[in-house]
């Protein structure tokens, strides 16, 4: 932090004639990074291995059922009417005099979306709108795995491409509901076979009996989904734990991939190149392949280390939480409806708009209605999938993420990479070439934030579009 704070002062205090020789000593110092960045690429390993696994109760069988059966939410007025029992016995601690969300969800809003819960949300007519979509499981390496799969109506001269969509935390397969017959039922000369499978552990997906099931597990598991339902290439789509899986299957399988789009982008946060271009990019951005826009996402009003830094670490306590003792935090939200609602809908609130913090309503309507975010909270409660889902991430995070040889392997597969601008993190295209070597899309997304899919599908419809025409026309 000091570092960057002298460097920064320093810059600022330089007459123009310093300026100019610190402009030459700089595209010289750009100029030997590019060198080095593009020998040190050349040495990455391009292709990650697939492995296997066995997640299932006891030992692994002789033979597998790939057997796949239709599926459907069902409910009963038994389970209704133990969630009512438990909203009625809720106990509510009052909020700070003149808070929001600083310190978590209001209580006094949480009132008001539990009141809607009790007494206007109606469980089964949501259910209804689940399964509107054909919904199926699969056993693959002992875990029943649950996908939506939706064709497109027949259109005369349309092409139709297989496209998978994967959910992260704390979300689920409804997410894609909005943004399903935007890909599905599109009038344009393309349209989408779509596939939506739950992360296992997540919603209707069986949770791992064993230890160690991470996102590459979890890679390997969608592969197999895709090739049980007989496709060999096909196009990803992913934000959150889904971004770093699809990111996974294009390294494990590159043949498989025709393209690769997220909409939530991750670099690695370390190396000169990096800490170079944060100490020069506000004053010199073109240098080291900064645009204006990405200098306002970067840096703000409050400067790199606030916005970046310690921003991050002020809204990343869950994260410790899940990644070391998820059973311990679980065991309360897994019991109580109005505890898991304030503790996956606060994450609505803040990563839709880091403002929100400030509203005592938390901003959560402003993208959302109450029966959207009730949804799938319920998939959560009925499923009892909260902890299996918390323990996700201390798989990925039980031993040193450095180490692992996705995060050392590059990205070959056409991508396209859409920047919201309230995610929780901006990361620059220049940073994103680091991992992703064949961008053929990078846009500046005009609203929006971490649930791209839930909160924007329209416009994220629209990229994803524009971006598999160009990787279709190239």
């Amino acid at each position: 932090h000091n570092l960057v704070t002298n460097v920064q002062q320093s810059l600022s205090s330089l007459d123009p004639t310093q300026q100019q020789q610190l402009l030459v000593a700089g595209s010289s110092v750009a100029v030997l990074l590019t060198c080095y960045y593009w020998v040190y690429q050349g040495t990455k390993t391009k292709r990650i291995p697939i492995g296997d696994g066995w997640w299932g109760a006891g030992e692994k069988p002789q033979s597998e059922d790939e057997k796949v059966f239709p599926f459907q939410v069902q409910t009963s007025d038994e389970e209704i009417q133990d969630l009512y029992d438990r909203i009625d016995r809720t106990r509510y601690t009052e909020p700070l005099e003149d808070t929001g969300f600083q310190y978590g969800f209001n209580s006094t809003y949480l009132k008001k979306v539990v009141s809607h819960w009790r007494h206007q949300f109606n469980w089964k007519k949501q259910i209804a709108i689940l399964n509107k979509y054909p919904q199926f499981k699969t056993n693959i390496e002992g875990l029943d795995v649950h996908f939506i799969h939706v064709r497109p109506p027949h259109r005369e001269g349309q092409r139709v491409l297989p496209l998978m969509l994967v959910h992260g935390w704390p979300g689920s397969v409804y997410e894609f509901y909005r943004i399903l017959p935007l890909l599905t039922n599109s009038l344009d000369s393309l349209a989408f076979e779509v596939i939506c499978p739950s992360i296992p552990g997540y919603g209707f997906s069986e949770a791992p009996h064993k230890q160690g099931f991470d996102t590459l597990a979890a890679a390997r598991v969608f592969h197999k989904l895709m090739e049980r339902l007989g496709f060999s290439d096909y196009y990803l789509q992913g934000g959150d734990w889904g971004a770093i899986i699809t990111t996974n299957m294009a390294q494990m399988k590159p043949e498989c991939v025709k393209g690769l789009h997220l909409n939530m982008l991750t670099n690695n946060m370390r190396g000169f190149g990096v800490l170079f271009s944060i100490l020069i990019g506000r004053y010199l951005p073109w240098l080291v392949g900064f645009t204006r826009e990405d200098v306002r996402r970067l840096f703000g009003s409050v400067g790199f280390m606030e916005k970046n830094i310690y921003e991050i670490i002020r809204e990343t306590g869950y994260l410790h939480i899940q990644g070391t003792k998820p059973d311990s935090a679980g065991c309360g939200v897994n019991d109580s409806p109005v505890g898991l609602a304030a503790y996956i809908l606060e994450k609505f609130s803040t990563w839709t708009d880091f403002n929100n913090r400030d509203l005592e309503d938390g901003g959560l309507e402003r993208k959302f209605t109450l029966d959207d975010l009730l949804t799938n909270i319920m998939i959560y409660w009925t499923t009892g999938s909260i902890v299996s889902s918390m323990r996700f991430y201390k798989e990925n995070l039980k031993t040193n993420i450095d180490n692992r040889l996705d995060n050392h392997t590059g990205v070959y597969v056409p991508t396209g990479l859409a920047a919201f601008p309230n995610e929780v993190r901006h990361v620059p295209q220049s940073w994103a070439r680091d991992r992703f070597r064949n961008i053929y899309s990078y846009s500046y997304m005009p609203r929006g934030g971490h649930f791209a899919a839930f909160e924007e599908p329209q416009l994220l419809a629209d990229d994803l579009l524009q971006f598999v025409k160009k990787v279709e026309k190239l």
